[in-house]
């Protein structure tokens, strides 16, 4: 029986919408697999830091971990723009630099907190990222306008922790601000995961559609590894 026209139309629309769902998929899979890639090689750089005590006593007590604090936030708003325009070796590069500056400054955590509540910490911060991560992906609520919050957000809080370690130095302001950040940062990946999303095109060629993926991975990454630390200061178990 032949097809009416109406009937070849939703089909075919069908198709498409069934095209670009793989197609989508695809591409968000690229960049939480990425994401995990970085997660794990911070962990790595991380412990190899943490096992030389040198190294590890010239970041936990020089001023050398305030380089990498400034150097942390100067990639956080400039790499973004090498992944975009960059040749790929630099897309690449940042995104790995990135992430061992990450595990080079985490380094100390590995002497303050029990192992076991780090673990314990992680697999939270993983529950929460992929439940906030995941309603960014489904929701049909626009979250584009909170950009500018979060971003305001973010720099309140920057400035916040600066004063509290040079001024106040006061435990219950550091717990009260790691609430805020978490939720922050919990906000923040719903908003970049559609973010991320909206960004996708099927026509997208293959240099492109990596550079997208480096980059949502980069960002995503970025806030997982601060929920981690920021949760880590809140349930983390300090040695003896």
């Amino acid at each position: 029986m032949a097809l009416g026209p109406d009937r070849r139309y939703m089909t075919q629309t069908q198709a498409d919408a069934a095209q670009i769902d793989e197609g989508l998929r695809k591409y968000m899979l690229g960049v939480y697999n990425y994401m995990a890639l970085g997660v794990a090689f911070t962990g790595i750089v991380a412990l190899f830091v943490a096992s030389q005590p040198a190294l590890l006593e010239a970041i936990a007590l020089s001023p050398f971990r305030w380089v990498l604090f400034l150097g942390i936030i100067g990639f956080g708003f400039f790499a973004p723009r090498v992944m975009m325009s960059g040749s790929m070796a630099m897309a690449h590069g940042s995104f790995w630099i990135y992430a061992a500056m990450w595990g080079a400054l985490m380094s100390p955590m590995f002497l303050l907190y029990t192992g076991d509540s780090m673990v314990r910490v992680f697999f939270i911060t993983a529950a929460a990222f992929a439940g906030t991560s995941l309603y960014g992906y489904t929701t049909k609520r626009n979250l584009a306008p909170l950009g500018a919050f979060f971003m305001m957000a973010t720099i309140g809080i920057l400035v916040a922790l600066l004063v509290n370690i040079f001024l106040l130095q006061s435990e219950l302001f550091h717990l009260g601000l790691s609430i805020v950040v978490v939720l922050v940062f919990a906000g923040l990946t719903a908003y970049e995961t559609q973010m991320i999303k909206n960004m996708y095109s099927e026509a997208d060629g293959n240099e492109v559609a990596t550079r997208k993926s480096i980059f949502g991975a980069f960002m995503l990454y970025g806030s997982f590894v601060t929920m981690f630390i920021w949760l880590l200061s809140i349930f983390g178990v300090a040695r003896e």
